[in-house]
């Protein structure tokens, strides 16, 4: 059981909390760098819960910086992109990217008050269409490079979507491997790709088996996880995920034929009751349908985040529908069953009135994880993912799988083929 104090210190993360400073060791992100193309305006973001502005100059370099400005507290999100920065509409004073002040216009000529002046400022680097920033003290640490941060334009596809609840309850939806069986089971085949190493949909072998045997290991970026499943012929169906500290997860995706690829998630705390959605969707090997995503997310899922199933309405949940077309009768959108069922909890979960079984076991492990984190935060150490050493930001061994496979196999090292196929390849 999680503890009404162990629940506190993981879901809490606005400043001074103590997992707000463990969430503020990681780079996060912050935007998607399409929506600051030349010529659009600053954007107003919420993030840990802290008001900030988020903008990209006219040399393209992005900043994140706070709302109000230090001046006289005016919203800087209204401002003007020029000259090298933001300029603040109320008095001229003009911001870079690191929040130097640049300009105070009104002040007399030989005035060196601009240079006494500062902007809270956190540092930002683009990675696979994405903006990430670190809200941390001191230097930042490694940026962790994943593999599908290399994916140009054309092999990726991103999305934001906000949920009305805490991160956690998102996370811990990507990370649990028997709702696949439940939640999102259609009737009947929809997904028309094979399995590899078999004439099945991964959709069918979560239909077929609903009891996955569950396992996991410890890495240096989280959790490792395992879901094996029947197959036919004395084999197995290995699906290989995994649980990235503090906030995200690496899952197989819609991209998935033959592991080409696979979908990153992030549930990043706008403030303690809710949190940004950010999917990461790639393919190592084509070009994607990018008309295909947008016509699919699109009808649920909005540019600002919002979609037309929600809460207040239910969902448009249709009792027909359950019996004809999937589980929920809350359409075919993964996206909006997973909305339902974490928003559903309420803002924050009141985990210690769970009653968790044999299939929460990674579930337990990830909170574990994320309470060592707080600890280590607290005692002054890196936490778990976080390092200062160039060499480590390889994390080519966070491996994605979904496969039909020989019981003879060891499924725990199944992961590995993959990593020595990829470098190959490569």
């Amino acid at each position: 059981m999680t503890t009404r104090e162990q629940n506190e210190l993981i879901t809490r993360t606005g400043p001074g909390t103590p997992g707000g400073e463990m969430m503020r060791r990681y780079w996060l992100p912050v935007g998607i760098g399409a929506d600051l193309t030349a010529g659009s305006g600053p954007m107003p973001v919420r993030l840990l819960s802290e008001n900030l502005v988020l903008f990209r100059d006219e040399s393209g370099k992005v900043g994140l910086l706070q709302r109000n400005c230090p001046h006289r507290r005016t919203d800087l999100s209204f401002g003007r992109i020029e000259d090298g920065g933001l300029r603040c509409l109320y008095h001229g004073w003009l911001w870079d990217v690191k929040g130097n002040c640049l300009e105070q216009p009104a002040e007399p000529p030989e005035s060196t008050y601009k240079d006494k002046v500062k902007a809270l400022s956190y540092p930002c680097v683009e990675r696979g269409g994405l903006i990430f920033t670190y809200m941390g003290k001191g230097e930042p640490p490694v940026f962790p490079m994943f593999s599908c941060y290399d994916a140009p334009a054309s092999h990726r596809w991103v999305m934001r979507s906000i949920l009305h609840c805490n991160y956690l309850q998102g996370l811990e939806g990507n990370i649990d491997p028997a709702h696949l069986s439940y939640l999102h089971r259609p009737m009947g085949r929809i997904d028309e790709r094979n399995v590899p190493g078999s004439s099945k949909s991964a959709d069918m072998y979560y239909a077929e088996d609903r009891r996955p045997h569950l396992d996991l290991e410890d890495t240096d970026y989280g959790i490792r996880i395992f879901s094996i499943r029947r197959a036919e012929n004395d084999r197995q169906y290995v699906r290989v995920t995994n649980f990235i500290l503090p906030c995200s997860a690496a899952i197989v995706g819609n991209e998935g034929r033959v592991n080409e690829g696979y979908s990153m998630h992030w549930h990043v705390p706008i403030d303690d009751t809710h949190h940004f959605r950010y999917d990461l969707v790639h393919n190592r090997v084509r070009e994607m349908d990018h008309a295909k995503y947008n016509a699919r997310f699109g009808n649920h899922t909005g540019p600002d985040g919002t979609t037309a199933r929600v809460l207040t309405n239910r969902y448009l949940q249709d009792r027909t529908a359950m019996q004809t077309e999937n589980f929920t009768g809350m359409g075919p959108s993964f996206n909006v069953h997973d909305a339902f069922a974490v928003e559903s909890m309420g803002p924050i979960s009141d985990r210690e009135n769970e009653n968790l079984a044999t299939t929460d076991r990674i579930i337990v492990r990830a909170r574990r994880q994320l309470l060592e984190a707080v600890k280590d935060v607290s005692d002054g150490k890196e936490p778990r993912g976080v390092t200062r050493d160039p060499a480590a930001s390889d994390c080519s061994h966070m491996v994605v799988v979904s496969e039909v496979l020989p019981k003879s196999i060891d499924y725990k090292n199944a992961w590995k083929s993959r990593v020595v196929a990829r470098t190959a390849a490569e």
